[in-house]
């Protein structure tokens, strides 16, 4: 049943069926809500490239309209845009090298030089974070991210994969096991 609620009020789901009736407004108030979301998630995962996050954005919105009579009514539209979103990461990886073009933009980042000691401290750590992220396998920082950047539940995050919640419990714990072993120094 569609809501007589304004669409900002109205939950994803109750706007992903508008949009599967046609609603072109309903399709807005969804773009609003998840563009700088995705621009941001695919910034990230796509090596800090803004034009390829920008177009990778658009393709999962796209996708996302294109699709939009296939929607599930019950399904979560987090979960729904985020599946999407990761497996265009995960064909991008197959086909483009963004881990060294990530890798290299750490290097040419400026220093800060408000309050050094603390400064460096804070770029030394964030470094050093970006690093071990960057050297992550792609899955485990497809998950990292998934789960501490964009904030999704493990069963979102199960979903989105399409393994138990079990594995994904158990890969979040051997990324951070990892995570914490290349930051032990700066405990």
């Amino acid at each position: 049943m569609l809501s007589l609620y304004p669409l900002r009020q109205q939950s994803d789901e109750q706007l992903m069926l508008r949009v599967g009736a046609g609603s072109d407004a309903a399709f807005k108030e969804l773009y609003r809500r998840y563009a700088r979301r995705l621009q941001g998630f695919f910034f990230r995962q796509l090596g800090g490239d803004e034009e390829a996050a920008a177009d990778a954005t658009h393709d999962v919105l796209l996708r996302l309209y294109e699709s939009r009579d296939r929607y599930i009514e019950g399904r979560s539209v987090a979960t729904y845009v985020f599946t999407i979103a990761y497996n265009l990461c995960r064909n991008r990886y197959r086909t483009n090298a963004y881990a060294a073009d990530y890798l290299a933009t750490l290097d040419a980042e400026p220093l800060t030089t408000d309050d050094v000691e603390v400064s460096l401290d804070r770029e030394a750590l964030r470094r050093a974070l970006a690093d071990v992220l960057a050297n992550l396998p792609p899955p485990l920082r497809l998950l990292f991210s998934l789960r501490y950047e964009e904030e999704l539940t493990v069963p979102q995050i199960a979903s989105i994969l399409q393994i138990p919640d079990g594995t994904v419990k158990s890969r979040l714990h051997k990324t951070m096991k990892l995570i914490r072993r290349q930051l032990r120094e700066y405990e």
